[in-house]
């Protein structure tokens, strides 16, 4: 699972701290649709991953096989104008540059360990499994279990109340359409995470996950959340429930009518969602306000998502993560970090 490529380096690649908090302007998209842009993409992942373990110049990802020359290009420009990664001059007769990850880069650790677990248990059969993760700390197989940053408990989907902020309407949360060419026979899609794409890489998918999570059952309730036209939410809700992720169910006062509950397999999913949010609050702030405000009921602090072993209880570090090759039983980096 190491990078390869003439510049990747051993061991942990040092962060370039230049990246800040980047300021988004008031009525434009918030936090949430800035987050969901930059990682419901799945070279925007792929590239990312081989960051983190080390590749830097531009044929190092060339060299790891099925991504063009115009994806490439275009998602280093899209990863280095959000702060991800910085473009430094490493020659200059011809001019050549590498990318060095940035703190923000580097930070996005707890998303794709919960992205990882979720598509380890809840991905098709027929999916390639993915191999477990070990604590170092502990030696044991994990999942990462979501906790409150303040407290240290561990929370769920009701152990929180949730408001929107300032910047928290869904017109504003819903990340701008993209074009995305189609892969050509010499290209493939990246072999990274492919359910979770069904979730997060379709922007109104995520929409309707992220509603049915803040309470949304009813097909007209989708709609006036999300904004989106009525043809859209119709045919999410479909493709979500035929993917597992959503059910219907029969209204008690009327039966012949259907609502949307999330699965044990949605709501599974809500890790992910929670990491995503901290992370993209950290990095992204809107001039009039947050998205959301979320409290943790138990300790009625602001809640922020923290990850904890399964095995040991400790808190997770991302340099104590290891994925187990069971081809060769062989301790490798874990999913896009060292």
């Amino acid at each position: 699972m190491n990078a390869t490529g003439s510049s990747a380096s051993a061991g942990s690649p040092t962060p370039t701290p230049s990246v800040g908090v980047t300021e988004l302007p008031a009525g434009g998209p918030n936090a949430l649709a800035v987050t969901l842009g930059l990682l419901g993409d799945e070279w925007n992942l792929w590239i990312l991953r081989f960051a983190l373990l080390g590749s830097r110049r531009y044929n190092d990802w060339l060299a790891l096989g099925g991504i063009s020359n115009s994806v490439l290009s275009s998602r280093l420009a899209v990863l280095t104008a959000g702060g991800m990664l910085e473009r430094r001059e490493y020659q200059q007769n011809p001019p050549r540059h590498e990318y060095s990850v940035t703190r923000k880069g580097q930070s996005i650790w707890p998303v794709l360990i919960t992205m990882w677990s979720w598509e380890k248990q809840w991905a098709p059969n027929e999916t390639a499994p993915l191999p477990p993760l070990r604590h170092s700390t502990c030696g044991n197989d994990f999942t990462p279990i979501l906790r409150c940053k303040e407290c240290g408990e561990d929370v769920d989907v009701r152990s929180l109340d949730s408001q929107m902020g300032p910047s928290g309407d869904f017109s504003r949360s819903v990340p701008e359409a993209t074009s995305r060419r189609r892969s050509t026979k010499s290209e493939r899609r990246p072999e990274i995470l492919a359910h979770t794409m069904e979730l997060v890489g379709n922007r109104w998918s995520a929409a309707i996950i992220g509603a049915a999570f803040r309470g949304a059952r009813r097909y007209g309730e989708f709609a006036e959340i999300t904004g989106a036209p009525p043809a859209i939410v119709a045919d999410r809700l479909k493709h979500l429930t035929e993917i597992g992720v959503m059910e219907t169910r029969p209204l008690p006062d009327r039966p012949q009518w259907s609502e949307y509950r999330l699965t044990d397999k949605g709501t599974a999913y809500f890790p992910v969602v929670m990491c995503m949010i901290s992370w993209g609050q950290r990095w992204f702030r809107s001039a009039d306000g947050p998205d959301i405000v979320l409290h943790h009921k138990a300790c009625g602090k602001r809640f922020e998502a923290r990850l904890g072993c399964s095995a040991c209880g400790e808190e997770l570090r991302s340099s104590d993560i290891e994925a187990i090759d069971l081809t060769t039983s062989v301790h490798v980096p874990g999913p896009g970090w060292s």
